[in-house]
């Protein structure tokens, strides 16, 4: 499809705008292009992203799922299959997450989000071990990757496998991002585990300070409420 210069310049600044993170302002240009012209996978690409960051994880779907289809963009098409595996992790979709997943790493593909990802939906599957596995290979691509830190440190003082070793990869987390209440969480109850209720409580009322989203919060008090003896 030949684009106009309006056209062109129109998706220019959408992007623009949802590289600042104005993803509101950015959906609604997209969702002017797209009103226009359905059958530009440049638009529908942008357009799952911005539903993707703004939590309409259904519109995201719609959008991503058409790229994939007719995306003659290798990369494009990697991208959009993580960005589909985040949601049904999200949304509690397990087993699509993993078909994604796998689609993605029997072709070749390897990144510290995709095994991150896959650590993450191991471990809402219980699957603790395999989880553990996939953080360290997370670690073994980018060591200093936040994400697999706290993912793996988590696991590791919850589940009891190394409460001390989960509690350094939990402290690294926080010192390279010290406002991630996720990771101000994993600190505090790491502390928790390793017997340190004045540490855990410092952080974990920390992280709940800083936290925005109400089922992080809930996440957050439930942990306190356990530190204080409460439940």
């Amino acid at each position: 499809m030949m684009m106009t210069d309006t056209f062109t310049e129109t998706l220019q600044e959408g992007i623009r705008l949802f590289q600042l993170k104005r993803w509101d302002m950015a959906l609604r240009i997209f969702q002017q292009l797209h009103s226009n012209t359905n059958e530009n996978t440049e638009v529908a690409y942008y357009l799952g992203l911005c539903y993707t960051k703004l939590g309409r994880f259904d519109d995201a779907l719609l959008y991503l799922e058409q790229v994939v289809n007719v995306e003659s963009n290798i990369m494009r098409v990697y991208q959009c299959r993580l960005t589909l595996a985040y949601i049904y992790v999200i949304t509690e979709r397990s087993k699509m997450a993993e078909f994604e997943l796998n689609r993605l790493s029997e072709i070749g593909f390897e990144s510290v989000q995709l095994y991150t990802i896959l650590a993450y939906s191991a471990c809402s599957e219980k699957q603790y071990q395999k989880a553990v596995e996939l953080y360290a290979k997370a670690l073994q691509l980018d060591n200093s990757n936040t994400t697999a830190m706290n993912g793996l440190g988590y696991i590791l003082v919850d589940t009891a496998m190394n409460i001390q070793q989960g509690l350094e990869f939990c402290k690294k987390a926080v010192d390279r991002n010290p406002e991630n209440a996720a990771y101000l969480d994993s600190l505090g109850w790491a502390y928790f585990k390793n017997g340190d209720t004045t540490e855990a409580r410092n952080w974990l009322r920390r992280a709940l300070g800083i936290a925005s989203v109400a089922s992080q919060q809930k996440e957050i008090r439930k942990h306190i409420q356990i530190v204080a003896g409460e439940t």
